[in-house]
C-alpha cells in the first residue's frame, strides 16, 4: 500500500494504516517540512472546509486525539491553549460545537482551550511514529496515480490533486503569515471576516508569535508580499499593541487546498486496484486529520486481499 503525499493528511493516514497492521510506504515529491502543513498556524478549528456535517465528526474525532497528545507537548508538538474567536457565536456553528469541551460565549465572541500545534515538531513526530510502525517515507515524483505500483493507492496530495487526478475543483487559498518574537503573549486570538480575504489572528508557538493572515482565493504566489506583511502586523497590533515593536523573525506563505467538499472516497482503477482519495481539506487539514485518516483507512481496508 502506498500513500501519496507527506503533509499532515498523508502522514496521519499512513500512521493509521501502518498501526492497523498494513505494510505502508509514503511517496512524496518533497519532505514534510516543505509542505503547506509545515507553515500552518495550526489551531484546531474547522475553517474553510465543507461539508459541515461530516467535517464536525472528523474534527471531533481528531480533537480527542490531540487532547491526548497534548500530555506530551515536547514530543508531539501539541499543546492546549486558551484563546478567543472574536465575533463568533455558537448559533452560527454546527452541532459539533456543542461537543467541544469548555467552548463558551464571552463578551468578545467564543472562548475555549483548544489544541495549538507546532507543526515542524508534529510532522517529525508523525514521521517517527510511522517508522516505528514499520513504514517508510520515500521521495518520489508521481505524475500518474494509476502507475503507482501498489494494490491500494491513497491519494493525499492536497493541492497537487488539481493536476494529478486531475481535479479542477481543487484550488489554492493563499495564506500569508509573519513570525515575530513573542512579546509575552500566551493566548491565541482570531477575528475572521469571511467577506474579504484579510483576517486577524495570532498564535503563540515555541518558535515565535505567528501573525496572520490572508485567505486569497485562486492566488498561487508562494512569495511573501511586503505590503501584506505590514498590514498583518498592524491589524494584530491593533488588538495587542505590544506586537507593534516585536522583531520580525520570518515570513511564511502556504497555499491551502480548498474544494467545495472534501473528497474522501474510493475509486476502482481500470486494472481493478483501489484508489482512495483523501484531499481538499482547505484551511482545516490539521483539524480533521485523524478523523479523515481513520475513514480513509476503512475505505482502504475494504479492498480484497489487503
Amino acid at each position: 500500500m502506498i500513500v501519496v503525499g507527506s503533509g499532515v493528511a498523508g502522514l496521519t493516514t499512513a500512521v493509521v494504516l501502518a498501526e492497523s497492521g498494513r505494510r505502508v510506504r509514503v511517496w512524496a515529491r518533497e519532505p514534510a517540512e516543505r509542505t503547506t502543513s509545515a507553515v500552518a498556524g495550526a489551531l484546531w478549528w474547522p475553517y474553510r472546509i465543507e461539508p459541515e456535517p461530516l467535517v464536525g465528526a472528523w474534527a471531533l474525532d481528531s480533537l480527542g486525539v490531540y487532547e491526548e497528545l497534548a500530555g506530551r507537548p515536547e514530543e508531539t508538538g501539541v499543546r492546549l491553549v486558551e484563546g478567543v474567536h472574536r465575533g463568533t457565536r455558537l448559533d452560527e456553528l454546527g452541532a459539533w460545537a456543542g461537543r467541544v469541551p469548555g467552548l463558551r460565549a464571552v463578551s468578545e465572541g467564543l472562548a475555549a482551550r483548544l489544541p495549538l500545534i507546532d507543526m515542524p515538531v508534529h510532522l517529525a513526530w508523525l514521521r517517527e511514529r510511522f517508522a516505528e510502525a514499520g513504514g517508510r517515507v520515500e521521495e518520489r515524483e508521481v505524475t500518474d496515480l494509476a502507475s503507482v505500483p501498489a494494490g491500494v493507492v491513497v491519494n493525499c496530495t492536497g493541492l497537487g490533486a488539481r493536476s494529478l487526478v486531475p481535479d479542477p475543483a481543487v484550488r489554492p487559498v493563499r495564506g500569508q503569515l509573519v513570525v515575530v518574537e513573542n512579546p509575552g503573549i500566551t493566548t491565541w486570538f482570531t477575528s475572521v471576516d469571511h467577506s474579504c480575504d484579510a483576517s486577524t489572528y495570532f498564535f503563540p508557538q515555541p518558535g515565535g508569535l505567528l501573525l496572520g493572515g490572508t485567505a486569497e482565493e485562486d492566488a498561487w504566489s508562494p512569495e511573501p508580499d511586503p505590503a501584506t506583511a505590514t498590514a498583518i502586523v498592524a491589524r494584530c497590533a491593533a488588538v495587542r499593541p505590544e506586537i507593534a515593536g516585536a522583531r520580525v523573525l520570518a515570513h511564511r506563505v502556504g497555499l491551502r487546498p480548498a474544494r467545495d467538499s472534501v473528497r474522501l472516497e474510493r475509486q476502482t482503477l481500470p486494472d481493478g486496484r483501489l484508489l482512495v482519495h483523501n484531499y481538499g481539506h482547505g484551511g482545516a487539514g490539521i483539524t480533521v486529520a485523524w478523523g479523515c485518516a481513520r475513514e480513509a483507512a476503512e475505505l482502504a481496508g475494504a479492498a480484497p486481499g489487503v
